[in-house]
Order: structure tokens, then sequence, then C-alpha cells
């Protein structure tokens, strides 16, 4: 009998490993397992938004939200052009973008499945352009299109039934089935807490994503080197609290100085200022990703 259950169990642990839908992530190509549907992660991840929106104090400078405002909006209409152009039209309506910025002095921003944007006004002195903005709303925005968090949901439920039915063949005993808090309990209560606790690979990930996003939004991603130079000064060295488990400011610089090759190429040069303060003028669209039902008039 013990041989069966034994079997059993072993069987269902094959299945949760099987289970699910595999999809690739854009720009990188790396394949990943889901066992979490966007349905569910955006249910999760929206009500954990409104909670956190009814607690946060909106900035009240206006130039510096409406710039917020406008280089994710940028960003957001690369990202769906890209997706619509790679044949990834079908994961564009799970997106309701919207961009905030609130008051605390913290370096930080986040971004929840779904494409809810928040930045704090603190990391804006260390941003100082639009550019160097764009570079970490595209990291964000990147966390979002490479589902990170329904990744990171989908291995916990794979760790937690495999200690289940690893305690199950111990104990000779079927396996717990009491997991449907999990969910709260893997990403944590609150906003912020959708945008830690990712691995470092999927950090990295994000980096490159965001890099890509950045130079497709006609932003020059060549800032990210010195933006990053800026961040290790203001946060001693070491990682942020904006990416607490992200690879050392190092290690961070030393591959975004490999990936510029790569977004360059998407760099279509001008759109983007790098120069501009945090009260900037619009930056121009790159025609080729704006998104509208009308042409562009040639100037």
């Amino acid at each position: 009998m013990k041989n069966v259950k034994f079997l059993l169990l072993s069987v269902v642990a094959l299945i949760l490993i099987s289970c699910g839908t595999t999809s690739t992530v854009p720009i990188t190509g790396r394949r990943q397992n889901l066992i979490v549907s966007d349905e569910q992660v955006l249910s999760l991840s929206n009500q954990q938004y409104q909670e956190y929106m009814k607690t946060a104090k909106a900035s009240s400078n206006a130039q510096n939200t409406a710039m917020v405002k406008r280089v994710g909006q940028n960003l957001a209409n690369a990202v769906v052009s890209y997706l619509n152009a790679n044949g990834l039209g079908a994961e564009v309506s799970q997106y309701k973008w919207e961009f905030n910025l609130v008051q605390d002095k913290q370096i930080n921003a986040f971004c929840m499945p779904g494409g809810k944007i928040v930045v704090y006004e603190g990391i804006l002195p260390v941003t100082k352009d639009e550019a160097s903005l764009a570079i970490v709303l595209g990291h964000e925005i990147a966390h979002a299109v490479a589902k990170h968090s329904a990744e990171r949901l989908s291995n916990a439920y794979k760790q937690q039934y495999g200690m289940q039915i690893l305690g199950a063949v111990a104990q000779g005993a079927g396996a717990s089935t009491g997991l449907t808090q999990l969910g709260a309990q893997v990403l944590g209560v609150g906003a912020q807490a959708w945008s830690s606790g990712f691995s470092r690979k999927q950090e990295s990930e994000a980096d490159h994503m965001g890099l890509i996003f950045a130079a497709m939004a006609g932003y020059d991603p060549e800032v990210a080197v010195s933006f990053w130079q800026r961040m290790s000064s203001a946060t001693g060295g070491g990682s942020s609290s904006i990416f607490s488990d992200h690879p050392t400011d190092a290690t961070r610089i030393k591959q975004i100085q490999g990936w510029l090759p790569e977004a360059k190429k998407y760099y279509r040069g001008g759109s983007g200022k790098s120069s501009t303060s945090f009260t900037s003028s619009t930056p121009k669209t790159i025609k080729t990703i704006k998104i509208s039902s009308k042409k562009n008039k040639k100037k």
C-alpha cells in the first residue's frame, strides 16, 4: 500500500511540473512555465493596487506628475506597438495603464501586473531627467510584460505542493489542500510587495528588457550607465531599495554595457532628451512605435 501511495504521489509531482502553460518572454526569449492564469494574477494585483491608492498621497507637483505620465505613456505606446507587431496582440488587452507620482521620499517605484505604475518623488533627484526616468519605468514595465509575478507565484505553488507531497510520502498520508492563501503569502500584502522578492534572474531580465523598451520609446539607452552610477552613490554603493534583490550595482552596470549595442538598434535618436530636467517639454514619439488611428504628418 505504501508503494502505491508513493507511486501516486510521484505521479502528482510530475503533473505539477508539467502542468500549466509554457510561454516565451518577449525580447529575451526565455521560456517559462506558468500554472496561474493572467486573470488570477490581475485579480489579486488590482485588489492590492486599489487598497494602496486609498492610502497613497498624490504628488502636489503638477509638472513632475505630468512628466511621469508622459514618459510612462511613451513607454506604454512603445510596448503595446511591439507586442502587436510581434504576434502578441492578445497580451495587450490585459494592460490598463496608469501612471502615478506619490509623495514619498524613498528612492522607489513599482509596476503591478496590468500596468499600474507608481513612482515615488524620492527617485526624481536621482533620475534627474526624462531619459533616466524612462530607464526606471522601462524596468518596472518589463516586470509586468515578462509576467514575473505570475512566474513567482507559479514557482511558489510548485514548491508548496512539492513540500506537501514529500511530507505525505514520509507520513504515508494524503497531501494537504489548504493552499488558498498562498498567493497572499508569496506576493505579500500591499502594492509594494509586488515589486520585491523577484529573483536575480528576473531582475536582470527586467533591466535588459527595460533598456530596450526605453530605446523603443525614443530615449537614449546610454543614460542607463550614468543613472546607475548615481543610484549607486545615492544608496551607498549597494543594491538600492527599489531593486533590493537585484545584482550589485557594479554587476548591473557591466550587464547594461553589454546590452547597449542591442538596445541602440531600437533607438532612432533624438525623441527622448537625456539632458531634460524634471519639468521638461514633451519628447517626440517615434512614428514607428506610436499607436494612433491617425497618420502622423511629416514636418
